[in-house]
């Protein structure tokens, strides 16, 4: 018989977060693991050197609400902490 292999899941808190906030069981898992492991830096995607513009597009995509109005540094703060 197999052995259980328990929880994989490296931050227990983050991931229960993310669920709360509507993450699939997958997604959640990887951040909250990727964040325990120290290989989730959301400020390494470098959003100061992106226009308004693309910026704009990346708040659409993921679903930002009231970005029309958003100035650029308000646009870098919501995406980092969606």
């Amino acid at each position: 018989m197999a052995k259980a292999q328990g929880s994989r899941v490296k931050d227990a808190k983050l991931y229960e977060d993310l669920r709360r906030e509507g993450a699939s069981k997958e997604k959640a898992a990887r951040i909250a693991n990727a964040k325990a492991a120290g290989t989730l830096d959301r400020n390494s995607t470098h959003l100061e050197n992106r226009t308004r513009a693309a910026l704009y597009r990346e708040a659409r995509a993921i679903g930002i609400a009231g970005r029309s109005t958003m100035t650029k540094e308000q646009l870098i703060a919501a995406i980092r902490h969606r």
